[in-house]
């Protein structure tokens, strides 16, 4: 007898175990987040420990940007199974990252690469797997204007530096300079322009050579770097002597290195060279950080990582240098690395064909300054092409800037284009209003949420009835929103590509309370049954929302059926589902007390025509399938 019960009562828990999951599982693909959350978790507390339980658990605080509740969800469906989905595991890295639990999130990123290869968030994009180009290209949410900029010539012209609204820049376009016999263009010199604003727009003066006799010489000088205060210049030079001839390692072969110069009435002068470049390898790409304090260079010294990599070396007060480190793997790969530059940010950019890219050099960026440990990220098209795309810089308050590239239908071998970038932006606004009495509503609570489903922006609305919500343009957005006794409504709407365009978006609740009705949709029945279903739980949520919103409360229930078969049976049978109605409620945590009575009427109250024996459509038999729930107390 014992067995027997203890059966019954684990099929029991079982049972509305089950039936609490599907109902979580309705809440949680419709977004209602909080609601799926409880019932999750009460779930959990039965015993329900699923893998689906647990991600869902996971996901629902994700969503909600709950990064330490997504974290134990996560983990705790990892105990239960190693092997779950990759997307489940990617966010749960992501949150530890979000919590800064760095080592266990690379931990987890290490077991995703092994058990997962080729994945497209391991890298961003998966080469196997998507159009790389179409990745990289699709900007959608960006608006990039170029230009190709009146001075370039028909030879190379790259390079680009501000200061003080001078553009400096290196140029081959100096006819009387020998010339290179790797491109059959003149050695670069080093040359400057001014900019000029006027109505939005710049204007560039004639292209002159920077204020020194001992800047350029007979060969390459390029890649320029200003301190903050205006006094010293960086450059990188080949490596020539005291002659001012070229200076070959045994193998016949001139290196670069870095030199800098310190303005003296308003000329360039003093050329030091720096104490870390050497004869047997390059050094050059010279840029200085923010503050000033550590320049960051290009060398393909011993040691390295790839071709060319990455360095930095720290600047002294006292003007000598501390020992260049190299960046290491998060920067460097086993190509080139190239052109670092610092941005006010401090976000480095630089060009490398040691990443999947779009072709020969790509223009990357990295957080890695700032202690985010991410690998670097392909900035994308239209800076990137199929070509070289190289010498970022870029004012990061205006995001206005320059590259270069050897792309076609330039002036050039290589050419200095412009920029000016601006995220493509719309809004999406509208009023609420009471679906029944068209007043506009205020207190409302309005959220946004993702293609992905999660909330990424909550309003309140307190004391007005409108709302606004700021978006990227080309995604795809659902707009919830939600009020105390009131059923939610939510829309949604996608975005195009046309800037700052407004998109109206006016949502109306249906009041759950008239008269003296708590009123909500139809509770619907398999036939013949009385059993709650899931749908028909859905629906009586309102009721225990109202319910716990007003403590104070009692209703009665009262279920009625159509004209249908027997009348004595169809009497039963309501009454049936009028206490099943009663009884989900109570299992919900309503005291029992707050529910006068529960009863069924069967056919006895007709709300047309359709009696016995009349022939009737389904819907108008349906209008008679109704429950209410009538408040007894004010």
């Amino acid at each position: 007898m014992k067995t027997k019960l203890l059966a019954i009562t684990i099929t029991l828990i079982s049972s509305l175990s089950f039936s609490q999951v599907k109902l979580a599982d309705k809440f949680f693909d419709n977004f209602g987040y909080v609601k799926a959350i409880e019932l999750y978790e009460k779930a959990v507390e039965k015993g329900e420990n699923s893998v689906h339980v647990l991600t869902r658990l996971g996901d629902a605080y994700y969503n909600n940007s709950n990064s330490e509740k997504a974290v134990y969800w996560y983990s705790e469906a990892l105990k239960e199974s190693e092997s779950i989905d990759a997307k489940y595991l990617y966010k749960y890295i992501q949150s530890l990252r979000s919590i800064g639990n760095y080592d266990e999130a690379d931990k987890w990123f290490k077991e995703l690469s092994a058990a997962h290869q080729g994945d497209s968030r391991l890298k961003g994009y998966n080469p196997d797997e998507v159009d790389i180009y179409n990745k990289l290209t699709s900007k959608n949410d960006v608006v990039v204007n170029i230009e190709n900029l009146p001075f370039n010539t028909e030879n190379s012209d790259f390079g680009s530096y501000i200061h003080n609204n001078t553009l400096y820049f290196a140029s081959a376009n100096n006819e009387g300079k020998k010339v290179y016999n790797w491109n059959d263009e003149p050695f670069l010199d080093l040359v400057q322009v001014s900019i000029t604003k006027e109505n939005g727009n710049q204007n560039y003066g004639s292209v002159t050579d920077l204020p020194s006799s001992m800047i350029n010489s007979e060969y390459h000088e390029a890649s320029v770097a200003i301190t903050n205060d205006g006094k010293t210049l960086y450059f990188t030079r080949d490596n020539v002597n005291k002659r001012n001839r070229l200076n070959y390692d045994k193998k016949g072969t001139t290196h670069l290195k870095i030199y800098k110069a310190t303005l003296t009435d308003d000329k360039w002068e003093n050329i030091e060279e720096l104490p870390f470049n050497d004869k047997v390898f390059s050094t050059g790409h010279p840029a200085l950080s923010p503050d000033n304090k550590t320049l960051y260079f290009v060398s393909d010294r011993e040691g390295g990582i790839g071709q060319t990599d990455i360095y930095s070396v720290s600047i002294n007060e006292n003007g000598t240098y501390g020992e260049p480190e190299n960046m290491g793997e998060l920067i460097n790969t086993e190509g080139r690395e190239m052109f670092p530059f610092v941005s006010k940010d401090n976000t480095l950019y630089f060009s490398s064909d040691g990443y999947l890219n779009l072709g020969l050099l790509d223009i990357f960026k990295s957080n890695n300054l700032t202690g985010n440990r991410s690998e670097p990220e392909n900035i994308g098209a239209p800076y990137n092409s199929g070509y070289d795309d190289f010498a970022f810089y870029i004012d990061s308050e205006t995001q206005k800037g320059y590259f270069s590239s050897n792309r076609p239908n330039g002036k050039g071998s290589d050419d200095i284009y412009s920029f000016n970038a601006y995220q493509c932006k719309q809004e999406i606004s509208g009023v609420i209003k009471d679906s029944k009495t068209g007043i506009f509503l205020t207190g409302v609570i309005i959220r946004l949420i993702d293609e992905t489903g999660k909330v990424i922006e909550e309003i309140d609305t307190k004391d007005n009835s409108n709302y606004t919500f700021v978006v990227d343009c080309d995604k795809t957005y659902t707009v919830v929103a939600t009020k105390e006794d009131y059923k939610e409504d939510k829309e949604t709407i996608n975005t195009d590509l046309d800037n700052e365009k407004v998109n109206t978006l006016d949502l109306e609740l249906e009041p759950l309370i008239i008269d003296n009705q708590i009123v909500i949709n139809p509770i619907f029945f398999d036939f013949d049954k009385s059993n709650i279903r899931t749908d028909a739980e859905y629906e009586l949520e309102n009721i225990v929302d109202v319910l716990r919103k007003h403590p104070e409360m009692i209703i009665k229930i009262e279920s009625h059926t159509d004209s249908r078969g027997r009348d004595r049976y169809n009497l039963k049978l309501s009454d049936r589902r009028a206490k099943s109605t009663r009884d989900y409620i109570i299992s919900r945590g309503i005291d029992a007390s707050r529910i006068e009575s529960a009863n069924g009427y069967g056919e006895t109250q007709l709300l047309n025509k359709c009696a016995n024996r009349v022939k009737c459509s389904e819907e108008e038999h349906q209008m008679n399938r109704r429950s209410y729930f009538y408040i007894v107390n004010e």
